[in-house]
């Protein structure tokens, strides 16, 4: 993620600030791609504390207005939950912006959200995110850091955050947005195998039994089916390509990571991933020293890299294909 300044004094502003130190209100542009003082506030900036710019004053702004369904915000902690799931929905909506998917140039279909809670005043509910022909549930109960990590121990997920699902479960919208190509499923079968077989029974037999990643997978989850293998791919693709920016932007410098790197632009996904590989490694030994988990603990092994250089090459080129 890039740095962004408060128009009026200048000084930092993080992405999710609602104000400066100064005093101003600001908000993010998400055309210009920067913090505004003079835009319309989101309708949702009371609410759940959006701070995005909307195209006019009392009206949603483009990420929130991509949830169709919100929880009954006066139950339980449904509000603060929303707030949290939305933040991490509009860091990965700008991920993607890199690309310019969603952008003002992308007239392809946007996905619609269902942002689900298990807290409904009665009995709770089970809530299973996934993508369904457009329409992506979300569990905005995981938005509580202690629920998300017990539910992390439970199935022995090496990480999992609210971003980590939005970048998920975006991918499979991304997918069906790509397969409108003729070229990209013959590729995809290719690298990834035939994504027609029988998914339930693929996930059924995932969760009796567990395959082990080994060389040819991101993760555990990206063995049950080629639609996950895809959507893992994708999906540590956007963590690689982030973390290394927020790096970059930081104004930190490293052997191996040149000054002028900019990790969205890059068009070698060898480089990229030698890049966020040296960045990983080096913040690694950081957490260690403070006796925390290290910040990617994955390996790239070369398989996994010709799967993420696939993914690179279709989602930074979607444009030029008209898709």
């Amino acid at each position: 993620m890039q740095r962004f300044s408060c128009p009026h004094c200048g000084t930092r502003a993080y992405f999710h600030n609602l104000t400066c130190l100064c005093g101003a209100e600001i908000s993010f542009d998400p055309v210009a791609m920067q913090m505004s003082t003079v835009n319309p506030h989101c309708a949702n900036r009371r609410s759940i504390d959006c701070n995005w710019s909307a195209p006019a004053s009392g009206k949603l702004c483009r990420s929130c207005a991509m949830s169709q369904v919100v929880p009954v915000l006066h139950v339980g902690d449904n509000q603060s939950l929303l707030a949290g799931a939305e933040r991490a929905k509009r860091w990965v909506l700008v991920n993607l912006a890199q690309w310019r998917w969603f952008s003002d140039e992308d007239v392809g279909r946007r996905p619609r959200f269902l942002m689900l809670s298990e807290v409904t005043g009665g009995r709770a509910q089970q809530i299973i995110m996934g993508h369904d022909a457009g329409e992506i549930t979300i569990n905005v109960t995981e938005a509580d850091a202690l629920i998300r990590l017990k539910r992390q121990r439970d199935l022995g997920e090496q990480y999992r955050s609210m971003v980590g699902h939005f970048r998920h479960e975006l991918a499979h919208f991304l997918f069906d947005r790509l397969s409108a190509a003729p070229e990209f499923q013959p590729a995809f079968r290719e690298i990834f195998g035939d994504e027609r077989q029988d998914y339930a029974e693929a996930l059924r037999r995932h969760y009796a039994e567990p395959q082990d990643p080994g060389e040819d997978y991101i993760t555990p989850y990206a063995t049950a089916h080629p639609h996950e293998d895809w959507a893992e791919t994708v999906a540590h693709l956007l963590h690689l390509t982030d973390f290394t920016d927020s790096f970059v932007s930081a104004g930190l410098s490293m052997e191996g990571v040149p000054p002028d790197f900019m990790p969205y632009a890059e068009t070698d996904t060898a480089r990229l991933l030698a890049i966020a590989a040296e960045v990983a490694i080096a913040v690694n030994d950081i957490n260690r020293a403070l006796d925390n988990r290290d910040l990617y603990p994955f390996v790239l092994t070369l398989p996994v890299g010709r799967k993420i250089a696939f993914a690179h090459t279709w989602l930074r080129d979607h444009l030029m294909r008209n898709i």
